[in-house]
């Protein structure tokens, strides 16, 4: 991931990997979905699920790779979790496109479900790592448009500074994402963009008027410090936050799903917290570690 051709050689195997039917239980359904210009597809993590409601995903991959297949050990059990079924978006990403091209496939998703019928309110946001990155920017994308937001938003190791900072923290101890990856992509990225603006380092932005937030981190990976920053400034802003960070967890680990107990709990919470949002939203402030 030193080189351009190494970036290029990692998307095109991305492409590679969206023709693989990645298995799941028998009781998940997952069908395309032609919502948007970019497509998807619904997940639907078991039966009896609102179908009023819905949950847009954004799958990480560092802007470059991943895709909805490759993320649906966290798709099912979000559906499952939320009761809803997921959108999983699949924005076009580089080297190809830009951020805003990615920003610009979210926004018009979530346009979609409210053509559909979907209210804000039956909408909630939810990613991991550039996938949390998108999400952070869709949502002050939306405020600054004076646009109606989402129920809530779930960021699970959100990448929310792109500016060009060494990270110190946990650089050495993230088995799954070296530091140095991601000042190399970042940079990248950012080229020709002002990285403190606040739809490339959400980290920067003003988060009032945001809906409640869950923040899941890890508490050995390597963007530890963006999550809590993002809490932080969400929280001084008056927007509801509930941040968890999990012990000797590394990057985007409820991915790990199947492997790691801690992961699976940490679906629950997620339902937990979208069960909050519903019945008391102003009650859901605060922290709560694991």
């Amino acid at each position: 991931m030193r080189h351009p051709l190494a970036l290029i050689g990692a998307a095109r195997l991305g492409d590679l990997a969206r023709l693989v039917n990645v298995p799941h239980p028998q009781h998940v359904t997952v069908l395309p979905a032609e919502l948007s210009a970019c497509g998807g597809e619904w997940v639907r993590g078991g039966h009896r699920l609102d179908e009023r409601k819905v949950a847009l995903y954004f799958h990480g991959g560092g802007y470059f790779s991943g895709s909805p297949r490759t993320h649906r050990s966290i798709t099912w059990r979000l559906s499952a979790a939320a009761r809803r079924p997921v959108l999983a978006l699949d924005y076009r990403q580089g080297p190809v496109h830009k951020l805003a091209d990615s920003l610009a496939d979210a926004l018009d998703a979530y346009d979609c479900l409210l053509g559909r019928g979907h209210t804000p309110e039956d909408i909630v946001f939810a990613g991991d790592s550039a996938g949390g990155h998108l999400t952070l920017a869709t949502l002050l994308a939306l405020r600054d448009a004076g646009l109606p937001l989402p129920a809530a938003a779930i960021c699970l190791s959100p990448w929310a500074d792109l500016t060009d900072f060494p990270r110190r923290a946990n650089s050495w101890q993230d088995p799954l994402l070296p530091a140095s990856r991601v000042r190399w992509l970042a940079r990248r990225w950012t080229s020709g963009l002002d990285p403190s603006d606040p739809l490339v380092s959400p980290v920067n932005g003003d988060f009032t008027g945001l809906p409640p937030l869950m923040i899941v981190t890890g508490s050995t990976e390597v963007l530890r410090d963006e999550a809590r920053r993002v809490a932080e400034r969400a929280r001084l802003a008056g927007v509801p936050v509930r941040y968890e960070e999990w012990r000797r967890m590394p990057h985007v680990f409820p991915i790990l799903a199947d492997v790691v107990p801690e992961a699976r709990l940490a679906f629950r919470h997620m339902g937990q917290f979208l069960r909050a949002v519903a019945a008391r939203p102003a009650s859901i402030g605060g922290s709560a570690a694991a």
